[in-house]
């Protein structure tokens, strides 16, 4: 927020993305694909993938923070398993820790389609900023 009140320009609102489950320790994200997510082969670019990636993994690092405690991603790691069409796919995205330590946190993600096939798994770095 603002010191007005007002929301931040942030990558979520921009790629569309909405929150459809926050945990502590696990939250999930949706998306629905778009022609502009093409990549020049015509299918969804492998960086939206990525970003929604980034976004579930960190978050859920976010789930494990006391208030005022930050975080920054130190490594992304994504492997691509299938394409997605640009066509108004829903792509559904979790992340999940895997360890919350006082300075270090990972975590892992995965992205699924409609069908619930994977699309793309990942896994991060996070460094806790106290």
């Amino acid at each position: 927020m603002t010191a007005a009140g007002e929301q931040r320009p942030n990558i979520g609102a921009l790629l569309g993305m909405t929150v459809e489950r926050l945990d502590p320790g696990e939250v999930v994200f949706a998306l629905r694909t778009r022609p502009d997510f093409a990549n020049p082969l015509g299918i969804t670019h492998g960086g939206i993938c990525a970003t929604i990636l980034d976004s579930v993994m960190g978050c859920a690092v976010h789930t494990t923070l006391e208030a005022g405690i930050g975080y920054t991603t130190l490594e992304l790691k994504v492997n691509y398993i299938r394409a997605v069409s640009v066509d108004d796919r829903a792509l559904t995205a979790t992340g999940t820790v895997v360890h919350a330590g006082r300075r270090t946190a990972t975590a892992e993600g995965k992205v699924v389609d409609e069908q619930g096939r994977l699309v793309a798994h990942a896994t991060t770095t996070c460094l806790i900023l106290r």
